[in-house]
């Protein structure tokens, strides 16, 4: 029997996590072991472990997560749906880091040539005094 993406496979659970809860525990978790992979001492300073953190986060537990995940694997479009929401919602985040970054970047640039400008120019109130002194 040949099965379509978009066919159900495996019944819902009864606490099936909704889509864009999924999305976003997903999106957490990617983050989460982002930073794990990165600074792991900044989880462990913070006590947190990624998995009991977002069980606590989205009241939910083990089980439920893993037959929603189970249950969205089964239905390819849905779970690729999901993917899709989490991978928008990263690289959107990668974007506002970026341009934060530029700006911090361009306004550390701008004070300093600030500061250059200033000790290139001479004090001209000082040099006018300077001269009607002579």
């Amino acid at each position: 029997m040949l099965l379509s993406c978009g066919e159900k496979v495996i019944e819902p659970p009864e606490n099936l996590i909704s889509k864009e809860k999924m999305a976003s525990i997903l999106y957490d978790m990617a983050i989460l072991n982002s930073t794990k992979g990165t600074s792991p001492s900044l989880l462990s300073k913070n006590n947190i472990e990624v998995m009991p953190f977002i069980f606590r986060k989205y009241d939910i537990d083990s089980i439920q997560f893993t037959q929603s995940d189970v249950y969205y694997a089964s239905v390819p479009l849905e779970y690729q749906a999901i993917y899709e929401n989490v991978e928008a919602r990263l690289e959107n985040e990668v974007k506002l880091l970026e341009e934060q970054k530029k700006r911090k970047n361009d306004s550390i640039k701008k004070a300093n040539e600030q500061r250059r400008d200033s000790i290139k120019k001479p004090n001209t109130l000082q040099l006018n005094d300077s001269l009607s002194k002579k």
